[in-house]
């Protein structure tokens, strides 16, 4: 059995023979991994996307989840939008350096073309050396998140207040552009489509409930509902404590929920209440465990989520891509225990 069955059998709420899991990693700790795996055994791993294959992800991750292109300077990259970001600390992403709209207006700002062909390019090749894995074809900062990139977080949350037609426009043009992507992703033989958008705070929604519904929700609805139009799974992110949202997302169409983050919501008491409507990657601590924990505290979490996950419902994970400050033993506790299964 491959692991994109494997993974199909989780999202369609049915035990799977082991429980699937799938990690993540920024630079630094990838760094880490690939170095020892080199000096050590001597393979030659060269790349994040190698080492995950040699880890044994069951998720292939695919396209250009942001839209990160253009280098412009030492530690500044922009993206298509037209936002530059600084990499001087966070070097996978990076701090927003200036919005672009400065005004709560669209008067003047030409959307990028979502059909850019540089999102699309790696799609085939890397089916082509993966096969067996499940197929996801990624949106980053797919809403509330690259409107706040393109305004600014602060006052796209007065803009909600007093300025609502604009952010309603705002949404729904950005809501337009991932329409029109996730339905050029869906020509090739991928499996689903990944929106990452955090709403989520350590507790709460950062823009309260009401908003979240009144100007999010709707735009959510459609996205969602093309990819379910074109018979394909829903995953999402969104990190913080957001767990009063998922029934809501389940009526609109989502699959397959991350972070899971242990820290701000009771994951044993979710995934039973949910485990037959919607199903959960991650939910290994790292805001806590892995970064402060021993090797011996990563195996113990580690043993309770895969027994977890045994009903099915469950891909196992880090809560996050694992940061550079995590011991390389304690990634390496996670990686051979989840390998421990086959």
């Amino acid at each position: 059995m491959t692991k994109r069955q494997i993974i199909k059998i989780v999202l369609d709420h049915e035990r799977p023979p082991y429980v699937p899991w799938s990690f993540g990693f920024t630079k630094e700790a990838a760094d880490k991994l690939i170095a020892h795996y080199n000096s050590n055994f001597h393979y030659q791993i060269g790349s994040r996307e190698e080492l995950e294959d040699f880890v044994g992800n069951h998720l292939l991750r695919l396209g250009s989840d942001i839209g990160f292109f253009e280098d412009v300077g030492p530690n500044l990259v922009r993206d298509v939008f037209g936002v530059v970001w600084d990499r001087s600390i966070d070097k996978d992403i990076g701090n927003v350096q200036k919005p672009v709209l400065s005004k709560p207006s669209l008067q003047g700002y030409q959307f990028p073309n979502p059909l850019d062909p540089r999102f699309f390019q790696d799609i085939l090749p890397k089916i082509q050396r993966y096969p067996d894995r499940f197929r996801v074809f990624q949106i980053g900062f797919s809403l509330y998140e690259r409107a706040w990139t393109l305004r600014g977080m602060e006052q796209l949350m007065v803009d909600f207040y007093d300025h609502p037609d604009f952010v309603h426009e705002l949404l729904h043009t950005i809501a337009d552009y991932n329409i029109a992507q996730v339905k050029e992703a869906m020509k090739y033989d991928i499996d689903a489509i990944y929106f990452g958008d955090d709403w989520g705070q350590q507790r709460g929604l950062q823009m309260g409930p009401k908003i979240w519904k009144e100007f999010i929700y709707p735009e959510l609805r459609r996205m969602y509902g093309s990819v379910k139009q074109g018979g394909k799974y829903v995953f999402i992110h969104s990190c913080g404590d957001v767990d009063e949202l998922f029934d809501d997302l389940i009526e609109i169409g989502v699959d397959c929920f991350n972070p899971f983050q242990p820290e701000v919501m009771d994951i044993f008491q979710l995934i039973e209440k949910y485990r037959s409507r919607l199903s959960f990657h991650g939910g290994l601590s790292t805001q806590q465990t892995l970064p402060y924990g021993t090797p011996q505290d990563v195996v113990w979490e580690t043993r309770c989520l895969i027994d977890m996950g045994r009903s099915g419902g469950y891909i196992f994970g880090p809560a996050h891509d694992v940061e550079g400050d995590v011991p390389l033993s304690n990634m390496l506790a996670f990686i051979e225990e989840a390998q421990k299964q086959i």
